[in-house]
């Protein structure tokens, strides 16, 4: 892993489109490719989507370890890419990935089972 942002090799195009946050990053939705089950959010700068776009691995940039992870390089629990798409804003990425085992670090399917809020309250 690399622990500081790289320059990228991302297409000129696809950059000179990215709405990124003032850290540099975009949130990157990940979504199970055939059921549409949303997984995880995750952050991408420049480097990351190239990684992503050319390797068919989500990659993604952590913000507390500062450094690039491929999804399932230590758990085991793989995304495999089948699509990339912006936004209309081009300020969000969607993953669309075929998830192998877990999304959640916390061994879940997905980071949006634990904690669901009641409605109508």
């Amino acid at each position: 892993m690399t622990t500081s942002r790289q320059p990228s090799q991302l297409d000129p195009e696809i950059a000179a489109r990215l709405k990124r946050g003032a850290d540099g990053l975009v949130p990157a939705v990940t979504q199970q490719y055939d059921t549409g089950e949303v997984l995880m959010l995750g952050w991408m700068d420049d480097e990351a989507l190239h990684r992503t776009l050319t390797t068919g691995r989500a990659t993604y940039w952590s913000r507390s370890r500062r450094e690039y992870w491929v999804k399932g390089d230590t758990s085991g629990h793989v995304q495999h890419v089948k699509s990339v798409a912006l936004d209309c804003d081009a300020d969000t990425v969607l993953v669309r990935v075929d998830q192998v085992g877990a999304a959640c670090h916390t061994g879940d399917r997905t980071c949006f089972d634990a904690d669901v809020l009641p409605l109508g309250q």
